[in-house]
């Protein structure tokens, strides 16, 4: 049995390729880190990791993704999938699960560079990992969530069929904000007219869906 099989997997979108987080890539995306993912006076993170000092940021982006690829297991996993455009890494595009054989339910999260912005590759990039849970996990459900003064991503989550969930408070910045929870079916789901592409994807299927065999 290969110990690692999720090195293989990968989701190709016309655009984008999707693949979990290897040490290379990783060093690409710390590279985008410090390249800029948005203004300074904006904050769209629950946890405000792009305020930490340049010179700390990119070791703390390689330490954090490292962190959650060794926690994986059948009980709780995410996939960060990097992301990349004609072959350059240009964010990140996080898939997880908490007891998802019982719930079936996904969670997603995302960011990309801000030279990459305003392209629809977030759009892209989200419809890619909701393909691959819907219809090779067998999800029932997702979830999002966005502060209510992030209209980039409450967009995305719009044009894929989100419907809003409640909202609920978070400090940002020592001040009060407000966040959006998102739920997604797959009956709601506005799925693209391109087709998702997917390799390597029987060997993961244990673990992620807490199935002893693929189905």
């Amino acid at each position: 049995m290969d110990p690692w099989p999720y090195r293989h997997l990968v989701l190709r979108t016309p655009r984008l390729e999707l693949r979990p987080d290897d040490d290379a890539g990783l060093l690409e995306l710390a590279e985008v880190t410090l390249s800029g993912i948005h203004p300074p006076d904006e904050m769209p993170f629950g946890v405000e990791w792009t305020d930490e000092p340049r010179e700390k940021l990119g070791v703390q982006t390689m330490q954090h993704y490292w962190s959650v690829r060794s926690a994986l297991s059948a009980e709780g996993w995410t996939l960060n999938f990097l992301v990349r455009l004609e072959g350059r890494v240009i964010g990140v595009q996080s898939l997880h699960a908490d007891d998802f054989a019982v719930v079936r339910e996904v969670g997603t999260g995302s960011w990309i560079g801000q030279r990459y912005q305003r392209r629809g590759l977030g759009t892209e990039m989200r419809a890619a990992v909701l393909l691959f849970a819907f219809d090779h996990l067998d999800a029932l459900t997702a979830r999002s969530s966005a502060f209510t003064d992030n209209p980039a991503s409450l967009g995305v989550s719009r044009r894929l069929g989100y419907r809003p969930d409640g909202t609920y408070l978070q400090v940002r910045r020592r001040a009060v904000a407000t966040q959006t929870r998102l739920l997604l079916t797959r009956e709601w789901f506005a799925r693209p007219e391109w087709q998702l592409e997917v390799a390597g994807v029987e060997p993961c299927l244990p673990v992620l869906t807490g199935r002893e065999t693929a189905e």
